[in-house]
Formats: C-alpha cells, structure tokens, sequence
C-alpha cells in the first residue's frame, strides 16, 4: 500500500477561504478558552486581557453564527457547535502550520519509505501517521504494511527506509526500543478447549515471530496443539479468532475489547514478551526517518490494559 502526497494546491487554497472567514488569532484563543474552561486562565496561557478573549470569542461566533461557548457564573463550557468548531480549529491550525513551513522553506523534505508490522495497525499508529502528515506535506510518505520478518529483510536489502516491527527482547541492540510489552494467549469468551485435546492455534504464515512462540511455548510445555487457520494479515487472524475455530498470541495491549485473554483459563503457557522496535536504513536520508521516528518515540502508542 502506497499513500501518496496530498494535493496541496487544492488544499492551500481550502485553507486559505477557511482563514478568510476564521482568523487563527481567533481560533486560537477559542482553543485557549475550550481547554482551560476559563476565559481568565485562557488570557493567561495567551498573555492577552480577559476581554480580549470574550472580544475574540464573540466575534468568532458572530463568524459562524452560533453560540460556541456557554457561560454563566458556575461554568464555562462548550455547546454542540463548540465542541464541532474545536475539532475544525485544530485541523486549520494544522495545515496554517505546514503551509507556513511549506512556503517559507523550513519545512522537512523527502521521501521516506516506511514499514509497519500489521497488527500496529491496531494501535494509535495509523493517527500518527495521520498529523505526521499534515505537519510535514513535502514528505512523500510510502507506507508498506507486513509482517516483521519480511519488512527486516526488505530493510536490509536497502527497499526500505524505516520499519517499526515486534522484536523477541534483546534480540541484538539493533534499532531504537519504543516498548515491550507481554504476550498472551487470546480467544473468545466463550472459547472452549476440552481437556486432553490439542490447542486450535491461529497463525501467520511462517516464519512469525508470534507463530514460532506460541509453538515453542506449547512443545516446551508437552501440549499438543494443531494449526487451524493461516493467514497473512492481522485481520484473518481476528477473523478465524472471533469465529471461534480456535486462539491465537497478542501483545496484550493489543487485544481488541471483543476478545478477552485466556492463557490462565486453559493452563497454557507463557509466551514471554516483544519489543516494538524502530529499525531504519544507514544509507537512508536522516531528516525524514528522524521526523517520523520522534513522532512516534512522542506519543502513546498503546492503551494499558
């Protein structure tokens, strides 16, 4: 999958007719209030008076048309419009940003080649990719989504520029450590397995990393176990899990809300841990694999379960 750079002459003259009819001054100190929930602590954070901000908010909403902000002597809070408004403020905020990068030059160029284990889809990598975007236009960003052990090899053989993969921990010190976390065994809750009778596994194609754990771990522990489904992607393993034809291994931050944990329920086990992993190419511009890689070192990836 390739994603390809934006139509910027379009979207710059988009920007331009929305700061035409909202000032990102204005934008701006609606934000301030919309955050703080304060018109006093908003001109704080904004080094301007109190009526300044009550200026700037009622002549946003004589923009628009609507009341943003309700307020009385208890509480400052958002109306439904508001609450639309702040998300619009946001993106315009944004693109302002990259237009202004964009046409004063100082904005990051290039194109980077990048690869993601599939099953990261699964968590917020694809809305970092998203604002990556909107922040650096002139990169043209290549995205290729695969298995860990395949996008190493396209790494090293210099088709790509920066992989984030799953790693076994201190598997070597090559590349950058976003996290570890643990893996486990996961199914449906109503998943059952009868006693004596081998483990329905759920794998990718070999070789997988989660695939050669979970087959390790099971003839470690004299289970035995038959292959059920193979697949190449994330979303067949979820599918044959959620059909209930068998169980499959996760990083347990990964697990979806509809499928539960169920390593201590069968007495199987434990499969040890991961590393997410930042890997990229020696030869590669360093300006672009930087920018993306602080990207992701700077936010949250996963939700603790």
């Amino acid at each position: 999958m390739v994603i390809t750079g934006l139509n910027w002459a379009y979207k710059f003259y988009w920007i331009f007719e929305w700061m035409t009819m909202y000032d990102p001054v204005l934008l701006k100190t609606f934000l301030a209030v919309a955050g703080t929930r304060s018109f006093t602590k908003a001109a704080a954070q904004l080094g301007i008076s109190q009526p300044t901000v009550s200026q700037h908010v009622r002549r946003l909403e004589t923009a628009v048309g609507r009341i943003l902000i309700a307020r009385d002597t208890r509480e400052v809070r958002l109306t439904d419009n508001g609450d639309a408004l702040a998300g619009f403020a946001r993106t315009i905020l944004a693109a302002h940003a990259a237009a202004l990068d964009y046409f004063t030059g100082s904005a990051t160029r290039g194109r980077l080649r990048f690869g993601a284990a599939d099953d990261l889809a699964l968590t917020r990598l694809p809305r970092i990719l998203r604002h990556f975007r909107q922040l650096n236009p002139q990169i043209n960003l290549e995205l290729t989504v695969d298995q860990s052990g395949p996008l190493y090899r396209r790494l090293k053989a210099g088709h790509l520029d920066l992989i984030f993969v799953k790693r076994s921990v201190g598997d070597d010190d090559e590349g950058s450590l976003v996290g570890t976390d643990r893996v486990v065994w996961v199914g449906q809750e109503k998943t059952m397995i009868e006693p004596g009778e081998p483990v329905p596994l759920i794998t990718y194609r070999a070789p997988s990393l989660s695939r050669q754990l979970a087959i390790d771990a099971l003839e470690a522990s004299g289970r035995t176990w038959r292959i059920t489904c193979t697949t190449r992607e994330v979303n067949g393993v979820l599918a044959a899990v959620r059909a209930g034809i068998g169980i499959a291994v996760f990083p347990q931050s990964l697990i979806p809300d509809d499928l539960v944990k169920v390593s201590n329920r069968f007495e199987l086990p434990e499969l040890g841990q991961v590393d997410f992993t930042l890997m990229s190419n020696p030869s590669a511009a360093r300006e672009p694999i930087e920018a993306l890689s602080s990207a992701i070192r700077g936010r949250t990836l996963v939700r603790p379960r």
